[in-house]
């Protein structure tokens, strides 16, 4: 079977269950979450063989975030445990019904002191697919290296380099990022970024398979030349944060199950629709049983 892995960050996440700012007494609940791990779970959600490399600290947050990623069906032999430093934390606050604030707690985490030295080799070499974001260079300069090396030993060894922008602005300016994504960007044969992401790219490549994120507005799609566009799927949004991992997680489970493109980009969106449904990152993620459910309730019907 095709192999998907996805290297990068996996943080531990506290969710409020209520609005308002925190207090004594606050219900918040555990979980873990990161961009390149939530592709991995929705990937291996739809049937994909995933497996991610990483850092996590060698505590109960990292302990956890083996046992869920594990549990969901993703390959963990790459995670690394670092005894030095602590796995990083998100907090996700509702300070009105409806609006998600998120705070990191990541600097000299586990997961920033990722390293050339932590790449799996033998997962490079069997990836038919290797999945990077832009957030993984953003939060050091050893995750920045990491990234870059992992690119070129699966490009060399084969592989398809899929590539999430995922520009962070709390990481480093437009300024410090353009030639670092636009350099990873300019290797991506699958390339997915936002709409509103596109100014700190040089330009945006002519990659094999470019997808521009649309938000509530659905996606672009430019596959050898020819653009197919898609709008959204219309559900009822709970928490926002985690659609962009989903859609890319849709898009490479059914590219790597030899769909074509655009039947993977419908997928993309059925999955991204999903993800906002439920509180989480990931949690809401369907799995491939489960994606008709949108066509069988007509509020989800493409408009």
């Amino acid at each position: 079977m095709s192999l998907l892995l996805t290297l990068g960050e996996v943080l531990a996440v506290v969710n409020a269950e209520e609005p308002g700012p925190p207090r004594v007494g606050s219900g918040f609940r555990l979980t873990v979450a990161g961009a390149e791990s939530n592709v991995a779970v929705g990937a291996a959600r739809l049937g994909a063989d995933v497996a991610f490399a990483g850092r996590v600290g060698d505590d109960e947050f990292g302990r956890l975030a083996r046992t869920v990623l594990r549990g969901e069906g993703v390959g963990v032999e790459a995670l690394v445990t670092d005894p030095g430093a602590p796995t990083g934390l998100m907090v996700k606050l509702q300070r009105l019904p409806g609006a998600v604030g998120v705070r990191y707690y990541r600097a000299g985490s586990a997961g920033s002191r990722l390293s050339p030295d932590d790449l799996p080799d033998d997962l490079l070499r069997a990836a038919s697919v290797l999945h990077v974001s832009g957030v993984t260079p953003a939060l050091s300069e050893s995750a920045r290296a990491a990234a870059f090396c992992a690119v070129e030993a699966a490009s060399a060894a084969g592989a398809l380099i899929s590539f999430d922008v995922n520009y962070r602005s709390r990481l480093w300016t437009p300024d410090v990022a353009r030639p670092v994504l636009s350099d990873l960007a300019s290797r991506a044969d699958i390339l997915f970024v936002g709409e509103d992401e596109t100014h700190v790219l040089t330009s945006v490549p002519d990659a094999p398979e470019v997808l521009l994120k649309r938000g509530g507005r659905g996606c672009a799609g430019r596959f050898g030349g020819t653009e197919t566009v898609r709008p959204a799927r219309r559900v009822a949004a709970v928490d926002p944060v985690g659609a962009g991992d989903a859609f890319a997680a849709g898009y490479l489970a059914d590219r790597l199950a030899g769909r074509p493109p655009a039947d993977a980009l419908d997928t993309a969106l059925a999955t991204g629709a999903f993800a906002v449904t439920q509180p989480g990152d990931w949690e809401g993620l369907p799995r491939r049983d489960e994606l008709a459910l949108l066509d069988e309730n007509p509020e989800t019907v493409q408009r």
